[in-house]
């Protein structure tokens, strides 16, 4: 259902596309840095973990095909940042992580470049 709704809003108005990804890393963001406080609920990281991951992976499967206009080489660098966040989306649910202040600037990077 996600993946539906994510093609056909690339098909609608490029800047509707990237104002509706900007919210989406800010949602992001939010989550990510209620998080990131130490006393926040194990349900907070949970829930910014699933929702960072979730973004993630829908923005890598959109840049892995073939129809994505993006230049190779732009794609392949957001595919190794994506593969990134979700390693230490990993590493933090495992405990072996807690790097939101990373996710968190590397969110705030994609997102300035969607303005």
């Amino acid at each position: 259902m996600y993946k539906t709704a994510y093609a056909q809003e690339a098909d609608s108005s490029p800047g509707l596309q990237r104002d509706r990804e900007y919210q989406v890393f800010q949602q992001s963001i939010d989550l990510l840095e209620q998080a990131a406080s130490d006393d926040a609920a194990k349900m907070a990281k949970t829930e910014a973990i699933v929702f960072t991951r979730r973004l993630w992976t829908i923005l890598l499967e959109d840049l892995s095909r073939a129809e994505n206009s993006l230049p190779p080489e732009t794609r392949a660098n957001f595919i190794s940042i994506g593969l990134w966040v979700l390693r230490e989306c990993e590493d933090i649910s495992l405990g072996k992580s807690n790097n939101f202040k990373g996710l968190i600037d590397v969110s705030r990077s994609i997102q300035d470049g969607l303005k």
